[in-house]
């Protein structure tokens, strides 16, 4: 089967490596002539509005997937008059726009830190007033690794954050949770609705990028978490893999955030479980029966940002995976990321201390 992925970075690399071994073959529509997945996928370059690329694209695949929710919804249901596109297109609309998002978790009963939609700087004096301090205030629309967001901590901030930090654009306000810890679950829905989880990762941000996670094994919030993302996944009568970003505030789950694709807290899945999340996302949007999600032995993830070591230091470290996507040096940016993987938490936790001190170094 030919795959399109709208998008050609490393989760698109990682997607066409765990399809090809299924007999999939992969096109990648990405604007950026360089982008990383072209290196195992044959890469057209242009703009996701372009017409003629997307014409171009349409005709040389059979179904079509994405990598991040940021791509244009026009293109995407351009594409879906065309061929079958999985996710479907309005998981991926409700995904992008953090109102509608949030309006969800609500609807599904699915708790979710308070909110307001703000559209002016008046409406964001009163949403301060309802929410109380210290909120958060997030663009709507495009935002990923901690972009689009400020944290207010009092009323003199709210100015700034309005005018200079977010430019003005449509925002919600919402209430700053005091949480325990950062969890994720990632779920795979296949063609006919069978539904499977991987273990609970525990996560841990910096500057809102996710620098590493753990698989949490029997963790006391499991079934809770995967209640919350099975209601979603039937909502959209899902395909595919979709990850739900949650706080645990001490025995509740708040909702975050969900990604209709595959997520970085499941890279640990490459090596640490029977069947990636890369391959199991590709057998779903084939039809294929789904693979298992039992973790082999225990994993975690540690992400490279800005800069990456080189493999030789990183595969000394017992239980070592190295991963490096291809791409240029860029502060903030996601380079690579190295798995470790043990007998138990103990050498786990053995091999990540070292991992973090060379990246540290």
């Amino acid at each position: 089967m030919r795959i399109g992925i709208l998008g050609g970075g490393q989760l698109a690399r990682m997607l066409a490596l765990g399809g090809h071994p299924l007999g999939a073959t992969f096109v990648i529509l990405d604007p950026v002539h360089d982008a990383c997945a072209s290196a195992v996928a044959r890469h057209i370059t242009g703009d996701y509005t372009d017409q003629e690329k997307l014409k171009q694209f349409a005709g040389m695949i059979d179904i079509v997937t994405y990598e991040f929710e940021n791509v244009p919804a026009e293109a995407v249901e351009y594409l879906a008059t065309k061929l079958p596109v999985y996710p479907p297109v309005h998981a991926l609309a409700m995904s992008r726009d953090r109102l509608y998002e949030k309006s969800l978790f609500r609807d599904l009963g699915i708790p979710t830190p308070k909110f307001f939609n703000v559209t002016s700087l008046d409406e964001l004096r009163q949403a301060a007033k309802e929410v109380g301090l210290p909120a958060v205030l997030k663009s709507r629309t495009l935002g990923y690794d901690g972009k689009g967001q400020a944290v207010i901590r009092s009323m003199d901030e709210l100015e700034n954050a309005w005018s200079s930090r977010l430019a003005g654009v449509d925002c919600i306000l919402e209430a700053f949770v005091n949480f325990k810890r950062e969890i994720s679950v990632v779920a795979v829905r296949s063609r006919a609705g069978e539904i499977i989880f991987y273990p609970v990762g525990e996560n841990v941000h910096s500057e809102g990028i996710l620098r590493h996670s753990v698989c949490s094994l029997n963790d006391p919030m499991q079934k809770l978490a995967e209640d919350y993302i099975t209601r979603l996944l039937n909502n959209f009568d899902y395909v595919g893999v979709m990850a739900l970003e949650l706080f645990d505030t001490g025995g509740e789950l708040m909702a975050n955030e969900i990604a209709p694709r595959v997520h970085n807290t499941g890279h640990w899945t490459i090596e640490g479980a029977q069947t990636s999340q890369f391959e199991n996302h590709i057998r779903a949007i084939m039809g294929l029966p789904l693979g298992g999600t039992s973790p082999i032995g225990h994993c975690a993830m540690i992400n490279f940002i800005g800069t990456i070591p080189p493999p030789a230091p990183v595969l000394e470290i017992k239980g070592a995976h190295y991963h490096n996507y291809g791409k240029a040096p860029v502060p903030g940016r996601k380079l690579g990321h190295v798995t470790v993987c043990g007998e138990n938490q103990k050498e786990v936790k053995a091999g990540m201390k070292k991992v973090l001190a060379l990246i540290a170094g």
